[in-house]
C-alpha cells in the first residue's frame, strides 16, 4: 500500500505545478517511509512586509500507529522550492528517526 498524501492550500487556489512537485517528492519520501501511512502537506501563501509573495510549506507525517510526526516548515518565494525543502526536512526526520531506533 502506498503512502497517502493530502494537500491543503491557504491563501491561494493551488496549482498543477504544486501538485506535480508534491507527487515527485512523495515518491522520494516513500523510500524511507516504511512505517508512515499518510502525509499532510499544507502550503500557505502570504505577502511579506515588502509585498513579495512568500510560500510556507509544512508537512505532518502520520505513522501506521496513528502517531503524528510534525516536520519543520520551510519558506521561500518559489512554491516548488518551498515544497522541495519541506520534503527534505521530512527525509531528514525519517533518517534521524531510523538511526535512533533500536536494531530490528
Amino acid at each position: 500500500m502506498g503512502l497517502g498524501l493530502q494537500i491543503a492550500y491557504l491563501g491561494f487556489a493551488g496549482s498543477n505545478d504544486a501538485e506535480r512537485e508534491a507527487g515527485v517528492e512523495l515518491v522520494r519520501l516513500e523510500r524511507l517511509a516504511k512505517d508512515i501511512a499518510n502525509c499532510h502537506l499544507t502550503v500557505e501563501a502570504y505577502r511579506d512586509p515588502s509585498g513579495q509573495r512568500i510560500f510556507d510549506a509544512r508537512l505532518d507525517l502520520i505513522t501506521r500507529e496513528f502517531d503524528l510526526l510534525p516536520v519543520a516548515s520551510t519558506t521561500d518565494a518559489d512554491l516548488s522550492i518551498a515544497i522541495h525543502h519541506a520534503f527534505d526536512n521530512a527525509v531528514g526526520l525519517l533518517k534521524q528517526r531510523f538511526m535512533s531506533s533500536p536494531a530490528r
